[in-house]
């Protein structure tokens, strides 16, 4: 079973920083598709941003588009979120997913989520 488990969260205030990482276990990280959703309070999961197996293609929300990056290493099995100029509205609990069943890059659903990671900016 893949297992996932995200870290990094924090509080910060409003046009600070943070680095959220996703450590993958259980399969072949190279293998996954994977992203970063996130759940406001009040507000359905949603999309934040996404990246394909080999790392070469990634899309962003329109939210958060020149804000933060998506990276990741598969040679250390991690996924990473890079956030700056942080916004009040980004507060949400942020969820590293993968699906090993997708193609090149995540499309619908993933099969597989970690806990996630409480990201809180104060204005």
């Amino acid at each position: 079973q893949v297992q996932l488990v995200e870290s990094g969260g924090g509080l910060v205030q409003a046009g600070g920083s943070l680095r959220l990482s996703c450590a993958a276990s259980g399969r072949t990280f190279s293998s996954f598709a994977m992203g970063w959703f996130r759940q406001a309070p009040g507000k359905e999961r949603e999309f934040v941003a996404i990246i394909s197996r080999n790392g070469g293609t990634s899309y962003y929300t329109d939210s958060v588009k020149g804000r933060f990056t998506v990276s990741r290493d598969n040679a250390e099995n991690a996924l990473y979120l890079q956030m700056s100029s942080l916004k009040p509205e980004d507060t949400a609990v942020y969820y590293c997913a993968a699906d090993p069943s997708a193609g090149p890059i995540l499309g619908g659903t993933p099969t597989y989520w970690g806990q996630g990671t409480q990201v809180t900016v104060s204005s």
